[in-house]
């Protein structure tokens, strides 16, 4: 039996910045005690105190994400701190923003090592703890990109792409086995966090997530409403909808729609001043926080995510349609 949030034990990996940060605040805020797992102690060591202000616990855990071993020890590390894992997030990652023809293969070794292999590795940790018990939660933060890849993404577009087909594979082998650890996939639509100042960037202009983008906390409180419920997959926000379903249908007309919208979509006009000071295969000094430069232009959550997360909700509204479309087929 799944036990209230409050009582769990949850780690967050990428939980020193943006989407992980505020997912950590999320669990902290409803009791959970919350593993911390990034590489920026600094960083690591803010969330942990915003997680008790909040009212919850956390332990605090510096690992790269991409050292398959260095993870299984934190793993470790929580489960003797606290006795368990309850819920395990993976949602670390690392970026190139540049054409595919000027990233180099180191570059996309190290964005596949961490944005897809550090899922794989967080996954399996959370594996060798939660299948002895029979019970445990797994969530992958995915993206709409994971279903339809966008210019100048392509190292972190293909990383995406592996995570589906890894978790695909895996809830498989769980169904299967007859294990009941639940396994759910979260995708996700543009947010501000601090990505857009701390990737590799090897454009002349400052980049911006393609408006338009959500406020981190929005989108933790959805993962977090997806750890309590876990559905088999779950799209946040209507921009991520018509991404996957547009890839779904007219794929070839996204191709060139994107070819010119989604490049121009992604710069501001600013020059990039980050001359080559990224997170690639180093952190850097300071706590970035959840949020990036463009406070002024997050949304919050909107119809689809109040839908999707309220299913009475869009019960009614779906019950109200199909009242109103017969009524007007009557009329006819």
């Amino acid at each position: 039996m799944t036990r209230p949030i409050g009582e769990q034990i949850v780690v967050v990996t990428g939980a020193s910045s943006g989407v992980g940060r505020a997912v950590a605040r999320a669990f902290g805020r409803r009791g959970a005690r919350v593993g911390l797992l990034a590489r920026n102690r600094e960083a690591l060591d803010a969330a942990r105190e915003e997680i008790r202000t909040a009212g919850g616990e956390a332990l605090v855990c510096p690992v790269d994400i991409a050292d398959a071993e260095a993870v299984e020890r934190a793993a470790a590390e929580v489960a003797a701190h606290w006795g368990r894992i309850d819920t395990w997030v993976n949602c670390a990652m690392a970026t190139v923003f540049a054409p595919v023809f000027e990233t180099t293969p180191e570059e996309f070794r190290r964005v596949t090592e961490v944005t897809y292999l550090g899922y794989v590795h967080g996954t399996l940790a959370a594996l060798r703890w939660m299948l002895p018990r029979d019970e445990g939660t797994i969530v992958q933060v995915g993206s709409a990109l994971a279903y339809r890849s966008i210019p100048l993404q392509g190292a972190y577009c293909a990383a995406k792409h592996a995570i589906v087909g890894f978790t695909d594979s895996l809830r498989s082998e769980l169904i299967h086995e007859g294990s009941p650890v639940r396994l759910t996939a979260v995708h996700l639509p543009a947010i501000n966090t601090p990505q857009s100042l701390r990737q590799r960037n090897k454009m002349r202009r400052q980049q911006q997530p393609a408006p338009p983008m959500f406020a981190p906390e929005t989108i933790a409180e959805t993962i977090v409403w997806a750890a309590e419920h876990a559905p088999r997959e779950m799209l946040i926000g209507r921009p991520t909808v018509q991404a996957v379903w547009g890839q779904k249908l007219v794929p070839g007309l996204l191709d060139r729609y994107l070819a010119r919208a989604a490049w121009d979509a992604q710069f501001v006009d600013e020059p990039n001043r980050q001359h080559r000071r990224d997170i690639l295969f180093a952190t850097l000094p300071g706590d970035p926080g959840a949020h990036g430069p463009y406070r002024d232009r997050e949304h919050g959550p909107d119809l689809q995510i109040r839908l999707r997360t309220h299913p009475r909700a869009a019960a009614v509204v779906a019950a109200a349609a199909a009242v109103g479309a017969l009524a007007l087929i009557r009329r006819g």
